[in-house]
């Protein structure tokens, strides 16, 4: 993250109010408990408004489940921010998007049969489905090299980081990365506040 401290975040001024939501984990990362650690992006029409990384509170017994865990946490947060949207007067807010690149976590998610394997996370299979019969939540496979979660959960190659930081819409300030600004996009600079 040192490398992006004086990036900035780019918010469209032509948003088409779509949300997507990425989650990401890399299982039992932590060599001394063994806990995972959860990310995800969620993004107002590809400018991200939302990110956490944190390590799970509980071991997980499979990359299914902890990936499963990061999906419930990252919808969790798309349903406050839906509400909050509302709130504020958003009300033509198109269907969420929840991208995740384990295709059995989508299986699991989209599965409304309960499993040996999976009754012990039925809470968050009940959330989930919930949100999917409200209509309110659309799953999708991203394939692991698109996934902007990643650049959350472990240490990426440089090309890598480099792509996500692109796909995130950041940009390189000259600023310093304490001061806010305004970059105006007729021709890109920027204003600091």
């Amino acid at each position: 993250m040192h490398s992006t401290s004086g990036f900035g975040l780019i918010l469209h001024g032509d948003m088409k109010l779509s949300l997507q939501a990425y989650s990401d984990s890399d299982w039992a990362s932590c060599p001394t408990t063994r806990r995972s650690t959860t990310g995800y992006v969620i993004t107002l029409d590809n400018s991200p408004i939302s990110w956490k990384s944190k390590k799970q509170s509980t071991v997980s017994r499979s990359s299914a489940e902890v990936e499963y865990r990061a999906m419930t946490q990252a919808f969790s947060e798309v349903t406050w921010l839906v509400r909050l949207l509302a709130d504020l007067g958003v009300k033509d807010l198109c269907r969420v998007t929840l991208n995740c690149d384990n295709n059995l976590t989508l299986h699991i998610a989209q599965n409304s049969v309960f499993h040996e394997r999976t009754k012990h996370i039925d809470i968050d299979c009940h959330f989930r489905r919930d949100k999917v019969l409200e209509g309110l939540l659309i799953l999708s496979h991203l394939p692991t090299n698109e996934q902007v979660g990643d650049i959350l959960t472990k240490i990426l190659p440089s090309h890598q980081h480099e792509y996500i930081v692109s796909k995130l819409g950041l940009l390189r300030s000259s600023q310093s990365p304490t001061c806010g600004g305004v970059m105006s996009t007729s021709n890109a600079t920027w204003d600091p506040a």
